[in-house]
Parts: C-alpha cells; sequence; structure tokens
C-alpha cells in the first residue's frame, strides 16, 4: 500500500507521513510542486532521522504520478468526498491519496477521483482535519482490513 501527497505544503506534515509510512511499510509519493526542501541537508536539519527510511518516489507532477500508478487503485481524500472513508475495501496494492494542506486536490484532481472520493466524518466546528491525522485515520483502517499484513507489533 502506498500514500500519496498532491503538492505538499508543510513539511512537518511530510515528516510525519514519512514516519507513518516507514512504521506501517507504506510507500510514499510526493508530487511537485513541493512547499519544502527534501534535500539530505534540509532532512537531517529538521531531525528526520528515519527519513533514508522511506520508500520515496518524487513525481514531477499530477499528470507524471497518475500515469505512474497505471494499473493501480487509487483511493482520494477530500472534504467534498461522498464515500466514507471506513466504507471502502481496501486491497494491498492500492494507493491512497491526499491533496495540500490549504486547498485539498484541486476540482479537476477530484472529478478524476470521482467514485474513489472518500471523506473522513468531522464535526462541523472545524474545516478539516490536520493532513498527517488524516493519512493516519485512512493508512490504519486500510492496513486494518487487511490484517495489517506486513507490519509487527512496536515495542
Amino acid at each position: 500500500m502506498d500514500i500519496a501527497l498532491i503538492e505538499p505544503e508543510i513539511p512537518g506534515n511530510t515528516g510525519s507521513i514519512g514516519r507513518l509510512a516507514v512504521g506501517t511499510g507504506c510507500g510514499l509519493h510526493l508530487v511537485r510542486p513541493l512547499g519544502f526542501d527534501i534535500s539530505a541537508a534540509a532532512v537531517r536539519r529538521a531531525g528526520l532521522d528515519y527519513w533514508s527510511d522511506v520508500h520515496l518516489t518524487v513525481h514531477d507532477d499530477s499528470e507524471a504520478f497518475l500515469r505512474a500508478m497505471a494499473g493501480r487503485t487509487l483511493w482520494a481524500f477530500s472534504s467534498h468526498g461522498r464515500l466514507r472513508y471506513d466504507e471502502v475495501r481496501y486491497l494491498p496494492d492500492d494507493v491512497l491519496v491526499f491533496g495540500r494542506e490549504t486547498s485539498g486536490l484541486s476540482p479537476s484532481l477530484r472529478e478524476r477521483f470521482e467514485g474513489r472520493l472518500c471523506y473522513l466524518p468531522i464535526s462541523n466546528k472545524i474545516r478539516s482535519l490536520n493532513l498527517a491525522n488524516a493519512a493516519t485515520a485512512v493508512v490504519y483502517e486500510a492496513l486494518r482490513q487487511n490484517g495489517f499484513a506486513g507490519i509487527e507489533r512496536g515495542t
């Protein structure tokens, strides 16, 4: 299973999701433009000592990402979604796609994901969940459905 971040803006969220990816055995796809530097020096300065363990792929843009994912099932997450995230049947080779922190997925991407656009229920007191928190909820639901295959109990 892989996690994809389309045009992520906040390095702390991407760092947290990178840690999630390492801890759960997921690959991580970042789609440019990125709102931060992921060079080795920048990652070292940010104290992301696990970053070298992230199975990372960076794509030049969303079209390049979608071409690279041909043949795989992609589930996208948005407050505009019609499917509740826990009512989806995730498979081990699926890709979980999240948009920018400030604006989510573009309208054109939401349209492309019609029928596979999911939401996480939240109260109307907030606009959205933090990206890293939303990704964690979805990844663990997908892994739960697949018996947490490939990961072991933590210490």
